[in-house]
């Protein structure tokens, strides 16, 4: 880190419990998280954090082996917990069908239409047994809460664990359920919204007014996340009773970050300025910037539920965003994100800590 970006440190018992110097979290990116960026928000004294979004036990291994590699300091790792409510397996007719109404796109970016997959997500306790073993300093959640056992073999292991909720009766099966730390993440917030008490469309709380009620509801450290781009926002959120803020649409804009090109080009531009919440790229409700792929599939009579729509639509994003074909894309991203200023991360947590008081 240059000298003119030195940041101060700001220690507060979650940076304490963390072993960070500020108060700053690298929100993860399921798909788009890169090494480069989780180590240069460690080394820029955050916690950088990685999603694990589909990985297997040996993607895992090896992406916390690359990130020790790349950084000594405090880092996360991310995983999905499964709701239950996930279509492990579907009938061929009906894959066949969902198939059917993608196969469009897959033509678009020459990518054939992949026969139906034995199982659509990899072993959730075997992401988890191989997450632990890595020994991040952190492992953090979405969509539930941990249970007892594996809180207790994390704490065993001296890892940290955070939780994440929409609402406040999320925070409180949280901290009931032994995390050490909470991240409130408001309606504003980019990518899947992780509710798991009741539907995703009846947690829509926007963060400030999601973030001082669970403050007082709970009594482990908030981390508010949802629209927090610039200063304003870390003053606002720290004003409000959170012991530090999670960031990802202006990290995600960064040269660090796994976003190709076009996708930053577009998080710097007008167009992020709109935002929808979404079904239909993955199954699951998502905030992002509209698209073709969006908006005809808004109009298809029927998509594949989750995990199945995120694992075909997976087949041919990556090809889409290698092309630079940003029609065909999730572009995720929260509805802070025209404020969204710098191109480094360094550049970007700078501009948070300015919002201090301390």
């Amino acid at each position: 880190m240059t000298p003119e970006h030195r940041i101060p440190t700001h220690r507060n018992r979650l940076t304490e419990l963390l072993g960070t110097e500020i108060p700053v979290v690298l929100g993860p990116f399921g798909g788009v998280s890169s090494v480069e960026l989780t180590a240069a928000v460690s080394d820029g004294g955050g916690l950088g954090s990685y999603g694990l979004y589909g990985y297997t036990a040996e993607a895992i291994r090896d992406t916390a082996a690359r990130l020790r590699k790349a950084t000594a300091k405090p880092f996360a790792l991310n995983l999905w917990i499964p709701t239950g409510d996930e279509t492990t397996s579907v009938p061929t007719e009906d894959y066949e069908k969902y198939a059917e109404t993608l196969k469009p796109y897959f033509d678009e970016v020459g990518v054939p239409v992949p026969d139906m997959p034995g199982r659509y997500m990899p072993d959730y306790h075997e992401q988890v047994a191989a997450t632990l073993e890595a020994g991040p300093a952190v492992v953090s959640f979405v969509f539930g809460v941990p249970a007892p056992e594996l809180v207790e073999e994390a704490h065993r292991r001296g890892i940290a664990v955070m939780g994440t909720a929409t609402t406040v009766a999320e925070a409180v099966a949280l901290e009931a359920g032994g995390v050490d730390a909470v991240v409130a993440s408001g309606m504003e917030s980019g990518g899947h919204r992780v509710s798991f008490l009741k539907p995703a469309e009846e947690s829509l709380i926007g963060t400030f007014a999601l973030v001082p009620q669970v403050v007082d509801a709970i009594g482990i450290p908030v981390i508010a996340a949802g629209g927090i781009v610039d200063r304003r926002g870390y003053a606002a959120a720290r004003a409000l009773g959170a012991d530090a803020v999670q960031v990802g649409s202006a990290f995600l804009a960064t040269r660090e970050s796994a976003a190709v090109p076009a996708y930053r080009t577009i998080l710097h531009s007008p167009a992020a300025g709109t935002t929808v919440l979404t079904r239909v790229l993955s199954g699951r409700l998502a905030r992002g910037i509209p698209n073709r792929i969006i908006d005809e599939l808004s109009e298809a009579a029927e998509t594949a539920p989750f995990p199945v729509q995120n694992w075909l639509t997976g087949r041919f994003r990556p090809q889409a965003a290698a092309q630079g074909n940003t029609d065909l894309m999730s572009l995720w991203a929260g509805q802070g994100a025209p404020l969204i200023r710098h191109d480094s991360a360094a550049d970007v947590l700078a501009e948070l800590l300015a919002g201090s008081p301390a």
